[in-house]
């Protein structure tokens, strides 16, 4: 039997829905919908966690897991996180770029107001 098979054959036998079991290991209904569909695993302290819930040694819960899909899938979030990451601060040199360049636009249009203003009044 697979982590997420055990899985959701432990929520149910404990007649928890994917909301309740998430309330209690501090994560949200998706994140338990997602280790249910094997489209991610929980990390070491959550195992720890559900392992604990339900009473079981850290091996029985997660027997037959294919380490190779979880490290892949890992790999996966951690290069999705790293893309965020860098699109956040992409986002932020880029306001600050904005920023930047709108003080220099409106010190230059300052200076050509007051040059033809200078021009007209004055000449």
């Amino acid at each position: 039997m697979n982590f997420n098979e055990k899985l959701i054959d432990l929520r149910k036998s404990r007649g928890l829905s994917q909301e309740e079991l998430g309330a209690e290991l501090h994560v949200s209904r998706q994140t338990v919908s997602k280790w249910e569909s094997a489209q991610s695993y929980p990390d070491f302290q959550r195992l720890v966690l559900l392992s604990d819930y339900f009473g079981l040694t850290l091996d029985a819960l997660v027997r037959d897991v294919d380490v190779q899909e979880v490290r892949e899938k890992n790999w996966n979030s951690e290069k999705l996180d790293s893309i965020y990451q860098d699109v956040s601060k992409a986002k932020r040199i880029f306001k600050w770029w904005l920023i930047g360049a709108g003080t220099a636009a409106g010190i230059v249009l300052t200076l050509l107001v007051n040059f033809f203003l200078h021009a007209i009044f004055v000449w």
